[in-house]
């Protein structure tokens, strides 16, 4: 397969329970042969957004700026660890996401959720997706969910008890279904230029 994904967590929490998710899904999809990468925005350190990283003149974009734009467009697809906060999304990943726009466009992105409690993020996955969708990725309608989180996963990202059994079931047709439409998208550009 060899798909380039980018899994983007957001959590600035300094004991991080979503990172048991993201590290998850990272061998998950490595294990299906895909090149993935775990993009963390506390381990980037963008600043609060002031300006897009298109808002630069061309060239003089700070260097993580750059760099993560790059990545961006070299991705094939995306995969959202979206944490609930209070029924929302987490800052951090927002704020990292809402660095970029047209580098996102014409390719899928998959919503992981988790919370600390029974509801695994489900609030948070529907507010990503809406958010995702204006942003000009196709989100697929396949998602998982990590709640209890620490109920859920170990500390290294390994599946414990009934949760974590469920969550590996989940992992297959979420990942199939993903999969499905990285290889469409990409296929459709290699075909035909994107109007936009």
């Amino acid at each position: 397969m060899n798909n380039r994904i980018l899994v983007l967590y957001g959590s600035y929490r300094s004991d991080r329970m979503g990172i048991r998710l993201a590290q998850f899904v990272v061998e998950g999809f490595r294990a299906r042969g895909d090149d993935v990468e775990l993009i963390d925005a506390k381990e980037i350190g963008l600043p609060m957004l002031d300006r897009m990283y298109k808002e630069h003149p061309k060239g003089q974009a700070p260097a993580v700026l750059e760099t993560l734009a790059g990545k961006i467009r070299d991705a094939d697809g995306f995969v959202f660890i979206a944490g609930e906060y209070n029924w929302g999304m987490q800052p951090g990943l927002k704020n990292l996401t809402d660095h970029f726009l047209e580098e996102w466009f014409w390719r899928p992105a998959a919503i992981a959720s988790y919370s600390a409690g029974r509801y695994a993020g489900a609030r948070a996955a529907m507010t990503w997706h809406g958010t995702l969708s204006e942003m000009g990725m196709v989100v697929t309608s396949s998602t998982i969910g990590a709640g209890p989180i620490a109920q859920t996963l170990s500390e290294d990202g390994k599946p414990i008890g009934e949760h974590g059994k469920a969550l590996a079931h989940a992992f297959p047709r979420f990942a199939d279904d993903f999969e499905w439409w990285v290889e469409a998208a990409k296929a459709q550009r290699a075909r035909k230029q994107p109007p936009y």
